[in-house]
């Protein structure tokens, strides 16, 4: 004859108890994993993102000359040796480490005033959103009937960005590896001097 099932009562815990499944918020910290930053897009800001900009002038690099090859979606950095070679064919932008909401680290080129002086209000509007993103999560999208960047700032209760512990040289190595003209033999240098 078999005896009806009675749950055992007394010092072992409910292993199904949801408050002893529930994992702590920073279960990820002791998890023994570190994420390794690999890549660095430059990059403006997608519409959708708030972003913050690194306050810290040792984060960013100004100024900087920069090729945008806009149908390869690709962004080079020239290094000051290289930038009286190619005259004509770079811009000068200030690069501004930022971080979105999902942790993902970029490089922001802002373009600056060139030789000229001139600027325009599509530059000096991201330049502006870079100076609020210092201290405030704001989200930058091209308003093309105003002619500049519509730049809104988060209305909730966002917390401050966690930024990685790696300095601004490291981040412009991961972000421009193979993408630095240093050299008259790179490819790129050799093909807009029409030599390849």
């Amino acid at each position: 004859m078999s005896t009806p099932f009675t749950p055992k009562t007394g010092t072992n815990p409910d292993p199904f108890n949801p408050e002893s499944l529930r994992l702590d918020q920073s279960f990820a910290e002791t998890g023994g994993v570190k994420k390794l930053i690999t890549t660095v897009p430059v990059r403006k800001p997608g519409k959708q993102d708030f972003v913050r900009v690194h306050p810290d002038p040792a984060y960013r690099l100004t100024p900087a000359a920069i090729i945008e090859l806009k149908e390869d979606r690709e962004t080079f950095l020239v290094t000051p040796g290289m930038a009286s070679a190619l005259p004509d064919e770079f811009v000068t932008a200030t690069l501004f480490l930022t971080i979105n909401r999902q942790h993902v680290l970029s490089l922001w080129p802002v373009k600056t005033p060139g030789q000229s002086g001139k600027s325009n209000a599509w530059h000096d509007s991201a330049a502006e959103a870079a100076e609020l993103a210092m201290g405030k999560w704001v989200r930058v999208k091209a308003n093309m009937s105003l002619g500049a960047y519509d730049v809104a700032e988060a209305t909730g209760q966002l917390s401050d960005p966690i930024w990685p512990d790696m300095p601004f040289s490291e981040v412009l190595r991961i972000a421009f590896r193979g993408h630095i003209l240093d050299s008259i033999d790179h490819p790129l240098v050799q093909r807009l001097r029409g030599l390849a």
